[in-house]
């Protein structure tokens, strides 16, 4: 028998049957916000510890997801029958005791810059050592190379061997390219790193600043000064770039004064297609790092229902969520458990409850559902990157995603937020649904934080699958005048901290309520006679082209 049974209702749920009510709007009406609770309150228990990748509190997670799956009548999602794809990972830490970088003036070392509180750097080939001396540097502005906005900031400039300094985002002066305040990948960390590799660079260094990176310096620190994570290459060490780092503004400001230039003015001159890389003359730097490595794995979780119709059937909407944490960390007021409660039990209730829902309608469902719970995705999106990287159904076949991370559990409203709104026709379902709810959808209220690159519903989108990330509405129904400032406290003090529980200000009527859009939105997309697009002009509009010509 099922151990997890005493914590959720049945899944078969007994409702009232109005007259005319369509067997969607029965199936719908199972997702209630008990139903949603119940999940929740499983995973994000203390017995669960937090699930952190690679330890007990996974494996309970684990076990949880296929037992409640298979009492759904779920089929596995893998080819081999088993519902697990294992993620090989490997884990770094950087002896910053011995981390050196010193930049030097004319071959004389002119400063020695501190690890952690001036720079921070790793090995970005799975070396064991780094030492560089003398190293070149050459400023590239944004570093983006960008074709359909007609902006290359390399202009053919030789790199190899040298260090490539980076300031960070992408340019935002024209609303025209880049779409203007929002940030698109061309302006993540993660791009500039991977650049210097594409290029052959020996090295890479992003420019820190509050504004273009949306965050204080402490972050960085706090981030990258711990182990970190990533999936474990198959490729040979030596073939990417020596280091990868970052730089505090005032550094870069030495930096760039012992080579005769200006930073602000520079920082000014990446805004122009113009621009032109610009060799830091007369000054080297050093760098020495020294890394230990771990090898360990996590798992995706992955649950499918087969379509009906014999055409559409090997086509996919793919429903996402994360079900890792931060696991047990040091104890605050002798809390030491990172339950996630909001981040992200409720995600991982929500498609469990679709997946409930459309198990209720399966004869009517044409394309197929993949239920896919990834892990380490708090390490950096691993387990959806692994999956993007060895998917089980091919990319040009899945038609849609829809990513659940972070849901509102805090009350009805009547907006809901779309991150990646507009970008691909998802966006034009989910307004019909919602409308005639009479809600309204609304875009990402922050796009030049870049959220759309930052949950798992991007490594799908890297390989040419539709996605959409919806967000908690703002517009609360029935609260108080101060409850946004209340949620938006809640949430600030909340993430990923031991705090991150559920609390007296949990309501989860409005999850209710957006479950059943999603629910409902995802229905229609299963069964529309076209597969989903992205918009003219869109950054992953070209892979996706290309992975429809090879879909099999």
């Amino acid at each position: 028998m099922n151990r997890y049974l005493l914590y959720f209702a049945p899944i078969i749920t007994l409702f009232a049957i109005s007259c005319g009510e369509s067997s969607v709007d029965q199936a719908a009406q199972s997702i209630t916000a008990e139903s949603l609770m119940s999940h929740i309150e499983v995973i994000s228990s203390d017995e669960f510890e937090g699930r952190a990748p690679a330890t007990r509190g996974e494996d309970l997670t684990v076990d949880y997801l296929i037992e409640t799956m298979e009492g759904m009548g779920i089929a596995p999602g893998m080819d081999d029958g088993s519902f697990t794809q294992k993620v090989p990972l490997l884990g770094q830490q950087v002896d910053g005791s011995s981390a050196v970088m010193n930049i030097r003036r004319n071959g004389q070392v002119a400063q020695q810059l501190d690890y952690r509180t001036e720079f921070m750097a790793w090995p970005s080939n799975e070396a064991e050592r780094v030492q560089l001396r003398n190293a070149e540097l050459l400023y590239v502005g944004y570093g983006i190379q960008a074709p359909e906005f007609e902006w290359d900031d390399y202009k053919g400039a030789d790199v190899e061997g040298k260090v490539l300094v980076f300031k960070n985002s992408d340019p935002s002066n024209d609303p025209e390219i880049f779409e203007g305040d929002s940030r698109l990948y061309y302006g993540r960390w993660s791009y500039k790193f991977e650049k210097a590799e594409e290029m052959g660079a020996l090295g890479a260094i992003i420019i820190h600043t509050t504004p273009t990176a949306g965050y204080g310096w402490s972050v960085i620190e706090n981030s990258w000064g711990r182990e970190r994570f990533a999936l474990k290459g198959e490729e040979d060490a030596g073939s990417k770039p020596e280091f990868n780092g970052w730089m505090t503004e005032e550094q870069s400001e030495y930096l760039f004064d012992q080579a005769g230039l200006s930073l602000n003015e520079q920082l000014d001159a990446a805004e122009n297609r113009n621009f032109e890389p610009v060799l830091l003359s007369g000054v080297t730097l050093d760098v020495n790092l020294s890394a230990a490595y771990s090898d360990m794995s996590t798992r995706n979780v992955l649950g499918q229902i087969k379509g009906s119709d014999p055409d559409l059937a090997d086509e996919y909407v793919v429903f996402t969520a994360h079900y890792d944490h931060l696991g047990i960390t040091t104890p605050v007021d002798g809390d030491s458990i990172n339950n996630g409660a909001l981040d992200n039990a409720a995600g991982v209730s929500a498609v469990l409850e679709m997946a409930k829902a459309y198990k209720e309608i399966e004869p009517e469902m044409r394309r197929s559902a993949l239920f896919l719970f990834v892990g380490a995705e708090e390490m950096g999106l691993l387990g959806s990157l692994y999956w993007s990287q060895n998917p089980t159904v091919h990319p040009g076949k899945i038609t849609a995603n829809f990513n659940m991370d972070g849901m509102q559990v805090y009350g009805e409203t009547e907006d809901v937020v779309l991150v990646g709104y507009g970008r691909n026709t998802i966006t034009d379902v989910i307004k019909q649904y919602a409308e005639q709810g009479g809600r309204v959808v609304k875009p990402d209220p922050n796009p030049e934080q870049g959220f759309f690159y930052r949950s798992d519903h991007f490594s799908l989108a890297r390989v040419g699958i539709p996605a959409i990330f919806p967000n908690p509405g703002r517009d609360y129904v029935n609260k108080p005048e101060d409850f946004i400032e209340k949620v938006d406290s809640l949430s600030a003090v909340n993430y990923h901290s031991v705090g991150d529980e559920i609390n007296e200000y949990w309501d989860l009527s409005g999850m209710e309520k957006d479950v059943r859009l999603f629910f409902r939105s995802s229905f229609h997309i299963l069964n529309a006679d076209e597969m989903m697009l992205w918009e003219e002009g869109d950054e992953f509009q070209a892979i996706r082209e290309e992975m429809l010509m090879q879909a099999p």
